[in-house]
């Protein structure tokens, strides 16, 4: 059996989405690919196709991302993850999305960042499966002592919360977004395993 070498590389530059890793040991600790960060007024995502970062629109309110936000590779929110989801009809279709709690600012987008995982917040966007996975980044002590939703600070979700409810409001307007409560580590856990699941039975050729 040919062993794989330390110094293998790819080629070419993989789909963030199809060529990445979905983590060294998921569900617990994933890999994020990361389309904006605190300091984004604009949002940011994949673009499906050629797997470069898009603008998808400003923000249109004043609130930032409290965390970088992105997605978990070789995740789909499908079936599975919609019978996890009380009140929703379906799936996103797209990757599982991620927040990852840094306590030095990472300014940069388009990276991927080594997350432990503590929770996650439901949200039913259009009436679509739209989970947010909570994380810490990775080896950071400052997070040593976080080991489940329960022991993060009320402040930090109350920002979660309201960038969610927030993010794609029209002034004036009203919210498509409907946010249901916080979960923990065990449940978040499920949720990933069954994006992980959907994307199989969405994306293997086998």
């Amino acid at each position: 059996m040919k062993m794989k070498s330390k110094n293998s590389f790819s080629k070419f530059r993989p789909h963030p989405w199809h060529g990445i890793s979905p983590g060294k040991n998921p569900p617990k600790l994933v890999t994020a690919y990361i389309e904006i960060t605190p300091a984004d007024g604009m949002k940011y995502e994949i673009d499906k196709e050629t797997g470069y970062l898009k603008v998808d629109r400003p923000q249109r309110t004043s609130s930032l991302p409290p965390a970088l936000y992105g997605f978990i590779p070789q995740t789909y929110c499908g079936d599975r993850v919609k019978k996890l989801a009380p009140r929703a009809k379906r799936g996103d279709g797209d990757p599982l999305d991620i927040c990852v709690l840094s306590e030095r600012p990472i300014t940069r987008n388009e990276i991927l960042v080594p997350a432990r995982v503590i929770g996650g917040l439901r949200m039913i966007d259009k009436e679509e499966a739209d989970d947010k996975i909570i994380a810490v980044l990775e080896s950071d002590p400052f997070w040593d002592e976080i080991k489940d939703l329960s022991d993060l600070s009320n402040v930090l979700k109350s920002r979660l919360e309201h960038y969610f409810m927030t993010y794609k409001m029209i002034p004036g307007g009203k919210t498509p977004v409907k946010l249901g409560s916080f979960y923990d580590l065990k449940h978040a856990e499920k949720v990933i395993r069954a994006a992980m699941a959907d994307y199989i039975d969405e994306f293997s050729t086998t």
